[in-house]
């Protein structure tokens, strides 16, 4: 997996106050990558979810997330569609008993973490999502976080004014919004437009 989708992720969660760890910071040389886990997150003070949690996170849905085991998918031009998921076993190992015995092993045994995936994109077409979805669920996936809600978020909070000297991702969206390479969100009608330079 690209590190550049290991740090979209990261600081995604860090700046909804997660506390972030990756189990490892190599490859083995033997072994597939995608085997393990990406992340472990910990919401230090998660809400109580005032109904049922949806399949498909928001940011707003992240408040009731107390724990959770994330994979990331960082296949930027693939939509995860049902023949895709068949096609792909290997992007459910993560949901196997191996994988639990290490989030215990993090995570204490004060309740099962979430199994939160990371995908690039669902079908927009209602049926084939549905079906997607579906194929997610009966695999043991508990919830997934399309990309473009990430950096959709980070784009939104990141400053043009602000120096983030630690986060090279959160500094070139800062230039890139300098520029104006970013638009205003399409609703925003009456906002008075930026002045060119």
């Amino acid at each position: 997996m690209s590190a550049v989708s290991e740090t979209i992720v990261r600081e995604y969660f860090e700046h909804h106050a997660f506390l972030v760890r990756q189990p490892r910071k190599y490859i083995a040389p033997n072994k597939p990558e995608d085997d393990d886990i990406d992340f472990f997150v910990l919401n230090p003070r998660p809400q109580p979810p005032p109904g049922d949690r949806p399949f498909v996170l928001t940011s707003e849905d992240l408040t009731f997330v107390e724990r959770a085991i994330v994979v990331v998918k960082g296949w930027h031009t693939e939509t995860f569609s049902s023949a895709r998921l068949a096609s792909t076993p290997e992007i459910f190992r993560f949901v196997g008993t191996k994988v639990f015995q290490q989030a215990a092993r993090v995570f204490g045994e004060n309740g099962a973490p979430l199994k939160i995936l990371v995908v690039p994109a669902l079908p927009h077409e209602a049926k084939a999502r549905d079906e997607s979805i579906a194929v997610l669920r009966a695999k043991g996936v508990d919830a997934v976080i399309p990309f473009r809600t990430m950096l959709t978020d980070l784009i939104m909070h990141t400053e043009a004014n602000r120096n983030y000297q630690k986060s090279d991702l959160l500094q070139i969206i800062r230039i890139l919004k300098n520029y104006d390479f970013f638009r205003e969100p399409q609703l925003e009608l009456f906002k008075s437009k930026r002045r060119k330079r």
